[in-house]
C-alpha cells in the first residue's frame, strides 16, 4: 500500500512540471540569403549573409540553435545565440550572421539551402531557400579614396554607403551616399569618426561588397 501511495504522490507532483514545459516547435517566418564580397589581395572573398525572423511560443530566448545546410555539397553552418547578430526592423527581430564561409573553397555554392531552427526543448522546424546569384559579381569590386578634404568612390553598385568607425574600430554611423564624390565637409559624419569603409549593394541579386577601411581624419 505504501508503494502505491508514494507512486501516486510522485505522479501528481510531476504533472505541473510536465505541463509547464512548452512542446511547441519554433517557426521560421521569413528569411533570406545574401552574398557579400570582401576585399582581398588575390580576389574578393565570398561570405554569406543569412538571416531569419524566428518565432517561439516561449520567446526568442528559448531559441537554442540555427543551422544552414547545403545538402548537395554536404555543407553545414551552425549559428549559436552567442554568435548570431540580432537586428530589429519594423517591429520584427532578425537573427543570423553576415560571415558564413565555405572553408578553403574559393566560392560558395548556389542552389537549394535548408534552414533548421531548434529551441531549448529540442523541438525543431525547417524551411528551404533558393539562392542563385551569378558565379561572378555583376560589377567590378568598388574602391574608395579620401584625400585633401574630398572623397571619391568608384562603384557600379546601385546603392552605396559609408560605414564610419571611431578610433577603436566601433561603428559610429552608416551613411547612404547620394553622390560618389564630393567634399567631406558636406557629409553628415560625426567628429569622432576616424576611418570609413564602403558598403556597396545590389539588392536585385542580394549581393554586396565591403572594402577595407581608409583613413578619414
Amino acid at each position: 500500500m505504501k508503494k502505491t501511495i508514494y507512486f501516486v504522490i510522485f505522479l501528481f507532483a510531476a504533472i505541473p512540471l510536465f505541463f509547464s514545459c512548452s512542446r511547441s516547435e519554433p517557426k521560421i517566418n521569413y528569411g533570406f540569403i545574401g552574398l557579400n564580397y570582401y576585399q582581398s589581395r588575390e580576389r574578393p572573398e565570398e561570405r554569406f549573409s543569412f538571416f531569419i525572423i524566428p518565432e517561439d511560443d516561449d520567446g526568442l530566448e528559448n531559441i537554442a540553435e540555427l543551422y544552414l545546410y547545403h545538402d548537395k555539397e554536404q555543407l553545414r553552418w551552425i549559428i549559436l545565440p552567442e554568435d548570431w547578430v540580432s537586428l530589429e526592423q519594423d517591429g520584427k527581430t532578425w537573427i543570423g550572421s553576415r560571415a558564413l564561409a565555405a572553408g578553403e573553397a574559393e566560392s560558395l555554392p548556389r542552389g537549394l539551402f535548408r534552414a533548421v531552427l531548434v529551441n531549448k526543448g529540442g523541438e525543431k522546424s525547417e524551411r528551404t531557400f533558393t539562392f542563385d546569384a551569378p558565379e561572378e559579381s555583376r560589377f567590378p569590386f568598388p574602391t574608395v579614396s579620401v584625400e585633401n578634404g574630398e572623397y571619391r568612390v568608384a562603384s557600379n553598385y546601385p546603392r552605396n554607403h559609408f560605414i564610419c568607425y571611431d578610433q577603436h574600430g566601433n561603428i559610429v554611423k552608416t551613411l547612404a551616399l547620394s553622390s560618389l564624390s564630393g567634399l567631406i565637409a558636406e557629409l553628415d559624419i560625426p567628429m569622432d569618426v576616424r576611418t570609413v569603409a564602403l558598403w556597396a549593394e545590389d539588392p536585385d541579386y542580394f549581393t554586396s561588397a565591403l572594402t577595407d577601411v581608409v583613413q578619414f581624419r
